[in-house]
């Protein structure tokens, strides 16, 4: 049978305890490591492979939300927390499940079949064909190819779509995150551009709609190619 590795990051340690009860509990799953920091825990995922982690919140030093937006973390990611207000914050970091406690084993088994699941079609290249951005107080829905290009606002982002214009908080780096390169790619530290959108390219610009949009030495390599690539 294959073992799903997981990984605990908790510092209470009483929860600590059921969740590493639980997870002895399933036959497919292995426990490989425990921490009661996320500090530790982290120097840990950085050397090593882990299928799912669990991950508490609410920590000293280094939270599990900060943990989240410090690094790369490539496994399902499920949360435990005693907050329930922690979780818009969890589904804008993708993380898999959110375990309020205390939690049951029959939730808790949710949470575990909705991973495997996950690893079972992350296997299995499938293309991503909208994001969710957090605007105002809601999550917006934006099919990427509807996308035009996106401006940078001083503290917002201008996403221009076909049909609707977006403001959002979220930056650059954030945006690079979640839409694929090969889609819409950074020209200009104030502008990425959606490449099936653009109309010509003359010199340093490109047009889209009736946009001029400059194309910036950092990102001039790199965004050719892209074009003819």
């Amino acid at each position: 049978m294959h073992k799903f590795k997981c990984v605990i990051i908790e510092d209470e340690p009483l929860a600590l305890e059921r969740t590493k009860g639980f997870v002895n509990k399933v036959p497919s799953l292995q426990l490989d490591a425990e921490f009661d920091n996320a500090l530790t825990g982290l120097e840990y995922l950085k050397k090593h492979s882990v299928d799912i982690l669990f991950l508490d919140i609410n920590m000293d030093e280094l939270s599990g939300i900060e943990l989240l937006e410090s690094t790369s973390i490539t496994s399902q990611v499920i949360f435990t927390t005693a907050y329930q207000e922690y979780a818009l914050k969890g589904y804008e970091l993708k993380v898999t499940d959110y375990l309020l406690k205390p939690f049951t084993f029959n939730r808790f088994l949710q949470a575990i079949n909705k991973a495997q699941d996950n690893i079972g079609k992350s296997s299995i290249e499938s293309p991503v064909d909208f994001i969710f951005v957090k605007t105002e107080n809601r999550l917006e829905k934006i099919t990427l190819t509807d996308i035009l290009y996106i401006e940078g606002m001083r503290d917002y982002r201008r996403i221009h779509c076909t049909d609707k214009k977006i403001m959002t908080l979220q930056n650059f780096k954030e945006l690079e995150k979640v839409i694929p390169s090969h889609l819409v790619c950074r020209v200009h530290k104030s502008f990425m551009v959606s490449i099936s959108r653009i109309d010509s390219i003359e010199r340093s610009r490109i047009k889209i709609a009736d946009k001029l949009i400059p194309i910036s030495d950092t990102y001039r390599d790199l965004f050719f190619q892209k074009i003819n690539g």
